[in-house]
């Protein structure tokens, strides 16, 4: 037996395979994988080349599945695919291996021609285009795929297809690109927008031999792991495949040198999150050893900063996760504060209770010139966001966002009334998160501008607290938070790196980060590609947000332009009724006809908190396990879960109900009384409903419902609400 170490490596494209496989074939595999290492020429393993080609080979794994091999070098291997016996020794010229001209990686190719097998989801018939016999890719030529990165052994199979069924199948198997780039240009995306979006963000940084194997295994491009706890964490039960492999768009970003703040923008299921989780890591290995926490990774809400938490150790353990600072943004401000003890024995009120402390204190003071909701917006949004600490600040302060325009006069009678707002919060032992974030921010500010005092910006009390700031979900921070985190982290490469898309922004923060120290001007990048949900589902979605305008997070506008799923399944559906207490019969039928699943896998979504004891209450009188989704997630993992709106960021489901999508709850009612006094208002918060409804639409991977009693909310398009008679 060779005692020479032998490298084995394994390709992403085999994992599809794998994942596919019992749990008894995953555990052969592995352990197929752990006698490799050891020794390859083990007579059990019958390694051997296919049909003469001494780089392509194959090796057994147990009686019914073989794997296949690329021979890179001496005594190193890639693993590139596990396959059973029969498709393997069937047709031994059924797999190409090339190293695509474009991304520089290793790609192995199934050649078995359209129509051989049927891989992948059955589609309802309604679903399936109408057959033409024009080739789907005629107006492009051979070179202007091959530039796309298109795969060169499919070209003749390309060529021929003529049915959206027939370009599915073929890219069940295909090389990633190739997916990409031949979905993008069958959804219309022109030809210079898929080169932009989809081909150059992977392209190889330096010229590419097309004979260089051992160069291609070494590439981003070639997505591979190598370590065996890796490769036993992968196959286990528990692991999730992103644990381990990123997209080649997703990787560049994640291993990319920045010499400034980036941001990564993309819809809901593209991936931010798992980007966000991999800098991190990806960060935390270039760290010298040590026993602090120099990267922090934070968001806006509790529930998914326990699940960063929770995700973080499992792709890096332990090792990795006391690297970092895990905590949610306001826990994080009020840590700051207790630290300086600048917040005394006050409680914390949340931000939702302010109008009606404003209220209060007008009532007390007697005071009647100004609108309780207008003074409590002015203070949370630009006092308190903006950290202004003085009338002359307050004075020259921009108002973004604001409507009604105000003179130095009513400045001044403002802030006046915010000074005594104040001191009467005080006087309760009260203060709000916002103003926990403010006096953080101003503690931070103050502390990073000693440090330029004194110059001890690397050393001593004053140098900065983190190396690295990854921040995910960013569009739901503050001025104030940003400000905060702007000054724990010096200026300087890989400094902050931010994640988010305000198409999903569930909270009345708009800001702009250049105005605030963040400069990402140069440094963004956008994912487009979902891998949470159905085309079908996706689709719909997008209609939900037809008419709306969204920010960029830095003065720009942001749209889903090229957004897309590559999974495929049934229409989601959309049914009314008259009254909420029908609705609520069709969500216990329509739980029904899913077979009642209580494993989790299934959430109803509503629009209000009352709707939501509702909907308990009928689930609980059917006998049915129900769980609420709390400010912390789900309280338990098993059972129905049922939430509001607001407590769905960041949860993925199977199935899924939105009910209660009326008119009056989807947006809310009350909001109409800004139409007319304050317009700018009336749309912000308009605009913020539609978000909700966005997000909680692009929850389910598989099926998604959609009911309302009375008038269906104004965000179901006609065409969507026509749905229900078809």
């Amino acid at each position: 037996m060779s005692t020479e170490a032998t490298t084995l490596r394994m390709l992403d494209r085999a994992d599809k395979e794998v994942m596919k496989l019992t749990r008894a074939d995953i555990g052969a595999v592995y352990e197929f994988m752990h006698k490799f290492r050891h020794n390859p020429e083990n007579p059990g393993l019958n390694l051997k080349s296919l049909n003469g080609d001494s780089r392509l080979m194959s090796a057994r794994v147990n009686k019914d599945y073989r794997a296949l091999l690329l021979h890179i070098a001496e005594r190193d291997y890639l693993l590139v695919a596990v396959k059973h016996r029969g498709e393997v020794y069937d047709d031994l010229t059924r797999y190409a291996y090339r190293i695509n001209r474009i991304t520089g990686g290793i790609e192995v190719v199934d050649l078995a021609p359209v129509g051989d097998s049927i891989i992948g989801r059955v589609v309802p018939p309604e679903a399936e285009p109408e057959p033409t016999q024009k080739p789907l890719f005629d107006t492009y030529t051979d070179a202007q795929l091959l530039e796309l990165g298109v795969s060169e052994p499919l070209l003749p199979q390309i060529r021929n297809l003529t049915t959206e069924a027939e370009l599915l199948e073929l890219l069940d198997r295909a090389p990633q690109l190739t997916t990409d780039v031949l979905f993008a240009l069958f959804d219309g995306t022109p030809y210079d927008e898929v080169l932009q979006q989809v081909t150059d963000p992977v392209r190889a940084d330096e010229p590419v031999d097309p004979e260089d194997f051992e160069a291609a295994v070494e590439r981003p491009a070639t997505q591979v792991t190598s370590d065996d706890e890796a490769l036993q964490a992968m196959l286990g039960e528990a692991f999730e495949r992103w644990q381990i492999f990123l997209h080649p768009t997703q990787r560049k970003l994640v291993e990319k040198k920045y010499n400034g703040p980036a941001r990564v923008g993309g819809g809901p299921g593209t991936g931010k999150t798992i980007v966000a989780l991999h800098r991190v890591a990806h960060l935390a290995r270039q760290l010298p050893p040590g026993a602090d926490k120099p990267i922090l990774l934070t968001t806006f809400n509790r529930n998914l900063a326990a699940d960063l938490r929770t995700r973080l150790m499992a792709l890096g353990g332990q090792e990795l996760v006391s690297r970092v600072d895990i905590v949610n943004i306001d826990r994080l401000a009020s840590r700051v504060v207790a630290e300086a003890k600048a917040g005394g024995s006050r409680r914390v009120v949340d931000d939702n209770k302010v109008p009606e402390l404003w209220a209060e204190f007008l009532v007390e003071t007697g005071e009647s010139g100004w609108d309780a909701e207008f003074l409590s917006a002015e203070w949370t949004q630009v006092i308190l966001g903006q950290v202004l600490n003085s009338r002359t600040d307050y004075f020259k302060a921009r108002r973004p966002n604001r409507g009604r325009s105000l003179n130095r006069v009513e400045r001044d009678q403002i802030w006046q009334l915010t000074e005594r707002f104040t001191t009467w919060l005080e006087g309760r032992g009260l203060w709000t998160w916002r103003q926990v974030a403010q006096r953080a921010a101003r503690l931070e500010m103050d502390r990073a501008a000693a440090a330029g005092a004194t110059g001890e910006t690397s050393g001593g009390f004053h140098r900065p607290r983190y190396r690295h700031v990854v921040v995910d979900e960013a569009q739901d921070l503050s001025a104030a938070h940003w400000k905060m985190l702007r000054a724990m982290v010096a200026h300087g490469p890989d400094d902050m790196f931010l994640t988010g898309d305000t198409h999903q922004r569930i909270y009345d923060n708009h800001v702009t980060l250049s105005s605030l120290g963040v400069n990402i001007r140069g440094r963004s990048s956008r994912l487009t590609l979902s891998y949470r949900t159905t085309r079908q589902i996706l689709a719909d979605a997008l209609q939900i947000m037809t008419g709306e305008v969204y920010d960029d997070l830095d003065g720009g506008e942001e749209d889903l332009a090229g957004y897309r799923s590559l999974l495929r399944g049934g229409r989601p559906t959309f049914r009314g009724t008259a009254t909420w207490a029908q609705e609520r019969d069709m969500i216990v039928d329509q739980l029904a006809t899913w077979g009642n699943p209580t494993n989790g896998s299934v959430a109803i979504c509503v629009p209000t908190k009352e709707l939501a004891g509702d909907v308990i209450a009928r689930l609980q009188a059917e006998g049915l396990p129900v769980v609420e989704i709390g400010p912390d997630g789900p309280k338990q993992p098993d059972g129905i879960h049922v939430g509001t709106m607001h407590r769905f960021k960041g949860l993925e489901y199977q199935r899924m109900i939105i009910a209660g999508v009326s008119d009056g709850l989807v947006p809310r009612q009350m909001i109409s009384r800004y139409r007319d006094s304050d317009p700018k208002r009336y749309q912000r918060e308009r605009q913020r409903d539609r978000s909700l409804l966005f997000v909680a639409a692009t929850r389910p991977r598989d099926e998604l419902v959609v009911f309302w009693h009375g008038t269906p909310s104004p965000f179901l398009t006609s065409r969507l609400v026509q749905r229900q008679l078809m």
